[in-house]
């Protein structure tokens, strides 16, 4: 009987080995040793972060040193050889505390160091006053001697919004036989404008008022009033990064737009000046509003560096004949 043939068996598959995945070497990150090298570092933070300046420097560059070179306790006028130099366990731990404040909070850079500058001049600040940056530091030593008909003899001068007090303190130097009044509505402010003034050793010739602009100082006839107020309209103050946030509200708000302080500066000035004298108001970016508004002042606009010309000058006569 034949037999029925065996059915074949199935043939088994070999085994595939497994292809071996090794696992991609990651890069290993290069921490930096040098000053040169934490300034590197410290400049793509700022770049991916994407922090606002312009309070302390225009370019990530220059705050980041000055925050490297006052972290670290060295000159601001340190030579270049200064960015080989190895910074220490503890100084890093300092520098990577203070990116981070920096960079992540959004702290201002002068309120980490607790100062700022206004050309060679230093200041104190914190968080109760607003940090100094003024175009009257250009101002003051270049034009306003020209407007005046014997600089030598200005006997009294103001600065209205003084904040920090630094414009007083300028003032102060620029016209070194000049009484100096210094006025602030806000008391934080006029603590901190009396620690500079101290600093400065001028508590002799800087006299500090807390007044809504002029309400509450003595009626005195001024050669030069200054003012650097609050400008910013309200809505575009709400907008404001968050450094800016961190600044006293009402050292920037002028109001709906912008323009509260300065009707009111400007109202109360035309008793305040000298039959010689001329007010100087700075008012960032309201030079139209301003011409339109205060068009029979004739406004003139002082020139700067940059071509901002945001100060606006006008004279005693004419601001006594202005029927606003």
């Amino acid at each position: 009987m034949a037999t029925s043939p065996k059915k074949p068996k199935p043939a088994r598959a070999k085994p595939v080995a497994k292809p071996v995945v090794k696992p991609v070497a990651k890069k290993k990150e290069i921490r930096p040793v040098t000053l040169g090298d934490w300034l590197k570092h410290a400049m793509a933070r700022y770049k991916k972060t994407g922090v606002a300046l312009g309070q302390v420097a225009t370019n990530a560059h220059d705050e980041a040193l000055y925050l490297l070179l006052r972290t670290l306790a060295l000159p601001l006028d340190s030579d270049p050889s200064v960015l080989k130099r190895k910074l220490t366990a503890a100084e890093i731990m300092a520098v990577e505390n203070m990116l981070q404040r920096r960079l992540d909070k959004r702290i201002p850079a002068a309120y980490l160091t607790r100062e700022a500058f206004l050309g060679e001049y230093r200041f104190y600040v914190d968080e109760r006053v607003i940090i100094p940056r003024s175009y009257f530091l250009e101002i003051i030593p270049q034009q306003l001697d020209a407007w005046l008909p014997a600089p030598a003899k200005v006997k009294h001068v103001v600065d209205v919004c003084t904040g920090s007090g630094c414009l007083a303190i300028l003032l102060a130097h620029h016209f070194p036989k000049a009484k100096v009044d210094a006025v602030d509505l806000s008391p934080d402010a006029i603590d901190v404008a009396r620690i500079n003034i101290k600093n400065h050793k001028l508590t002799r010739r800087v006299k500090l008022h807390e007044s809504d602009v002029f309400d509450a100082v003595p009626k005195v006839k001024y050669d030069v009033i200054l003012s650097n107020p609050p400008y910013e309209p309200s809505a575009h103050c709400d907008k404001l990064p968050a450094e800016f946030h961190n600044e006293p509200r009402m050292a920037l708000d002028g109001g709906k737009d912008g323009l509260d302080i300065i009707r009111k500066l400007l109202r109360q000035a035309r008793d305040r000046l000298q039959p010689h004298g001329v007010l100087l108001i700075e008012v960032g970016g309201l030079q139209r509003a301003m011409d339109k508004e205060f068009a029979a002042l004739d406004l003139y606009w002082m020139h700067t560096a940059d071509g901002s010309n945001c100060v606006c000058l006008i004279q005693a006569g004419r601001l006594r004949a202005w029927k606003g």
